[in-house]
């Protein structure tokens, strides 16, 4: 377990729902989407890891319990930031100065340090001083490229201040360094020192022959280190990869905070980063957080086998909130095939997502959604993810996961789903989170108003859905569907997803009736046979989904 061991934070899983607080497993990611307050809680968790105390501009963050630091932590903090005293102090047995040069110091007892290191939640506010402040890390963009700079050698014979001291003189981490880097760019992480007085990074086609051939300074050594890329010559992607990996490595802090750390680095090293940190953290016993947009990164933390809590905020309409999903939680969740397939990690980073039954049905309900977001902006859906099942039965799939982390998630399904009753139709309230004890009457409904539509001896799906009936069995069909709509599980009334937009006389089904009525929809909107949002058909329907997703007290989402 880590020095930090539970958050509290000022706000819920709802509008209603008391203060999240949660147990933090080695790795805690934040997730939401932008501007719901990732890196503002980054910042407050600084501030407080440097004096236990809050702000009247933290918003987030209620408090932190802290566990007892490592023997190994502890150790290290005294050897680096005990402070001679000057001839001013007038020190009594036992006592000692802690802090940093220059940077001002706290007088502590030995047996009363002792005492706190032992318990720090009996005095949050010294444990801070005396220790987590020189033992927290923040790593941001300009930090994280900033530590592959060149730094000073100093004295081999005292103690390493910096991390390429420390990795110069330690074989393992330096090693561990160079793996992980050679397996991301093919390159080998070396220490030059020939600037004499001065370590730099560079990165070389090929490893060293021996230690001597890096650490020296004799004729080959300066001509291996000459033929290698100098650091300051790479992208800001390899910069700042290993400029995170070299940190956590050599700096070996206790609390590890790390702003967007996919930022310049494609899809595959986010993965390989998160899964690295995770596998470093996880086995030193630090609490690493990350505020993060990146699917690959949260995956690769997932991967590396490291317990892992996402937490999800959100802030909308003045309403803040904060989900936590555990590590158990994830697993099941990842272990899915079809949840892997589809992208559904991505959820996490959109305000709203909507599921339909194919492709095909994703991609028409996306391209109304962006000519509603581009002409009607009231209507449409803003910062939605579409995605798509295999069919309808397997629409549940991804909708309740989803809405298990706090994400408004609302399907889309044909009117053929009140076809099937049993398991099927069960599954599919169960996924909508319809309440247990509204069950059995809906499916009494459902299989009435099916009775009924088979009694038109017409299709339901390709001859009209609900149209199909008159009088109050149409009134009843209408009940239902709009009972359903409440809980964010869509029926489109008039059957399928062919049936909207008949105006465009577009015929056929599936892929090639999506190629026909995109082509008469259009695609240049200065054309004056470019289809724009009206009134009525698929225009109204997109924006009864907006209304349910973007009211903050829907019916659907558990607390």
């Amino acid at each position: 377990m880590g020095v930090i061991a539970e958050i509290k934070f000022k706000f819920g899983k709802g509008p209603a729902a008391p203060p999240e607080t949660t147990k933090l497993a080695p790795i805690t990611v934040f997730v939401g989407p932008n501007n719901s307050g990732k890196t503002k809680v980054l910042g407050e968790l600084f501030q407080y890891c440097n004096n236990a105390t809050t702000s009247t501009t933290d918003v987030i963050l209620d408090k932190l319990e802290f566990a007892p630091p490592s023997p190994k932590a502890i150790e290290g903090t005294l050897r680096h930031y005990t402070v001679t005293p000057s001839q001013a102090h007038r020190m009594e047995p036992g006592q000692f100065l802690i802090g940093r040069a220059n940077h001002g110091s706290y007088l502590a007892e030995k047996a009363r340090f002792t005492a706190i290191m032992e318990h720090p939640q009996t005095d949050p506010g010294t444990f801070s001083c005396w220790f987590l402040q020189f033992n927290t890390l923040m790593l941001d963009g300009p930090r994280r490229i900033s530590h592959v700079n060149s730094q000073d050698a100093g004295d081999i014979q005292s103690t390493a201040t910096s991390s390429l001291q420390v990795l110069f003189r330690d074989d393992g981490k330096r090693e561990q360094v160079r793996r992980i880097v050679h397996e991301a760019f093919g390159l080998y992480f070396v220490i030059d020192p020939t600037k004499l007085g001065t370590f730099r990074i560079r990165l070389s086609c090929r490893a060293p022959l021996d230690d001597r051939e890096e650490r020296g300074i004799h004729g080959a050594a300066v001509k291996f280190h000459a033929d290698a890329l100098p650091i300051e010559s790479a992208s800001d992607g390899i910069k700042a990869f290993i400029g995170i990996i070299t940190e956590i490595i050599a700096g070996d802090p206790s609390v590890v905070l790390i702003d967007e750390p996919e930022a310049f680095l494609h899809p595959s090293l986010a993965f390989q980063l998160g899964k690295e940190v995770s596998r470093i953290s996880s086995a030193s016993g630090k609490s690493l957080f990350v505020a993060t947009h990146s699917a690959n990164f949260v995956m690769g933390c997932i991967q590396s086998g490291s317990p892992v809590n996402i937490i999800r905020l959100t802030y909308r309409a003045s309403v803040a909130t904060a989900r936590v999903l555990h590590n158990d939680n994830i697993l099941r969740l990842m272990r899915n095939p079809l949840l892997r397939s589809t992208g559904v990690l991505n959820g996490l980073f959109y305000e709203f997502v909507v599921v339909t039954e194919s492709d095909t049905d994703r991609a028409f309900y996306q391209e109304i959604n962006e000519r509603l977001l581009r002409f009607t902006p009231s209507a449409g859906i803003p910062n939605c993810l579409f995605l798509n099942a295999q069919n309808k039965q397997t629409v549940q799939t991804l909708i309740r996961p989803l809405r298990d982390l706090g994400i408004p998630a609302a399907a889309i399904v044909d009117v053929d789903v009140l076809k099937d009753g049993g398991a099927t139709w069960s599954g599919f309230l169960e996924g909508g989170c319809v309440p247990q004890i509204d069950r059995q009457a809906m499916a009494n409904i459902r299989a009435a108003v099916k009775s009924k539509l088979e009694a038109t001896g017409k299709n339901m799906k390709r001859d009209g859905g609900i149209d199909l009936l008159s009088g109050e069995d149409k009134e009843a069909a209408k009940n239902l569907l709009q009972r359903l709509a409440e809980y964010g599980l869509f029926v489109l009334p008039k059957g399928e997803l062919e049936s909207w937009l008949p105006q465009l006389g577009v015929n056929g089904h599936g892929p090639n009736w999506l190629v026909n009525i995109f082509e008469k929809m259009g695609e240049d909107p200065n054309n004056s046979e470019y289809v724009k949002p009206g009134s009525g058909d698929v225009w109204d329907f997109i924006a009864t989904l907006k209304r349910w997703l973007t009211d903050p007290n829907r019916k659907g989402i558990p607390y």
